[in-house]
């Protein structure tokens, strides 16, 4: 079979490391009659916080789900533990791999030693790494987006939504990807109206003491931005996020979602009309198409990055009063019409 490597033109969502449940853990096996093909799809391991997160995760499962819906096939996913070394995840890859899933994607650039040393050992099968562009090697894709264009927008749209000139940034983790979320969204509120002040503020510096798996936190994190007059709160921490979004529907303010639209997360419904918009990342586009690619026998490899040209990186419109405010789209629009056509460098860092 020859493997097409594919670098789409342009730049890369919340955000996160990844921990994936240990070979001899348990699975949630997500297996689809395959009576008419006898083999195995795709498999994947999720990033910290697992299923049901709302947000990163599940926009994974939602690409395995409709791979599995179109090709037939059987397909698995784990479930993150705490505590795990590279070397746990890349035996349950490789344990994955030994089965015959393929691709076998991790969810998360925790992953990138465990997907490198696993894509080593099965050259025939196809790897791939969700936010992540340093396995290099010619069966690994590395899945990765602009997140720093739609948090861009998501600045656009606080800076025009705050009626105290304050709003908030909440980060689960203090490292590079979830850098380029605070960036792009400082960014886009000041370049909007430079008058409003940015409140941000990182959980944790590393994903073991919880920064994206700890609702609590976020929780704890915007009610003191609100204290300080924050009325637009945009959290990039996964699971943490819920707490935020909590937070701010208590006290009356608006919260802007992330990775997944968060206004449709049923998890979330109680707070739906204290979510404003999200800023998305197609996880479950990118993880559903390198599935095709390999039952189209063309595997991609290398960097593969959506933005907000390839429509892979977005703002919501679910909320009405946002899609409905004219103004505010048309702000939108503008920034987004900018950045595509290179008018607009969204800093990353």
């Amino acid at each position: 079979m020859r493997r097409i490597s594919r670098i789409t033109v342009a730049g890369a969502a919340t955000a996160s490391l990844a921990l994936a449940l240990s070979a001899c853990g348990g699975t949630s096996s997500q297996n689809a009659s395959s009576e008419s093909k006898g083999d195995k799809g795709l498999a994947i391991a999720y990033d910290v916080g697992g299923k049901g997160d709302q947000s990163f995760n599940d926009a994974a499962y939602a690409g395995l789900e409709r791979a599995k819906k179109e090709f037939g096939y059987k397909t698995d996913d784990v479930e993150p533990t705490e505590g795990e070394t590279d070397a746990d995840k890349e035996q349950r890859l490789v344990s994955l791999a030994k089965q015959g899933y393929n691709p076998v994607i991790g969810v998360g650039y925790a992953y990138a030693a465990a997907v490198k040393g696993a894509a080593e050992k099965f050259p025939d099968t196809t790897f791939g790494i969700v936010d992540d562009a340093t396995v290099k090697a010619d069966n690994v894709a590395d899945l990765v987006f602009s997140e720093e264009q739609a948090s861009y927008l998501a600045g656009v749209a606080a800076a025009k939504t705050t009626k105290t000139n304050t709003v908030g940034f909440v980060g689960g983790v203090d490292i590079p990807l979830i850098h380029k979320f605070r960036a792009g969204f400082e960014q886009g509120v000041k370049d909007t109206n430079p008058k409003v002040k940015v409140i941000s503020q990182f959980l944790t510096q590393t994903a073991e003491e919880g920064g994206f798996s700890s609702p609590d936190k976020g929780k704890t994190a915007a009610e003191g931005q609100i204290e300080k007059k924050a009325d637009v709160v945009y959290a990039a921490a996964g699971l943490s996020g819920q707490g935020v979004i909590e937070a701010a529907a208590a006290n009356k303010v608006w919260a802007i979602g992330v990775d997944s639209d968060q206004y449709q997360q049923e998890a979330l419904a109680k707070y739906k009309d204290s979510i404003l918009t999200s800023a998305m990342k197609d996880v479950a586009k990118a993880v559903y198409n390198l599935a095709k690619s390999v039952e189209d026998g063309k595997p991609e490899t290398g960097i593969v990055r959506g933005d907000l040209k390839t429509g892979e990186v977005s703002l919501s419109n679910s909320n009405p009063k946002f899609a409905d405010d004219a103004e505010l789209q048309e702000a939108i629009a503008t920034a987004k019409e900018k950045i595509v056509n290179g008018e607009i460098k969204v800093k990353s860092s």
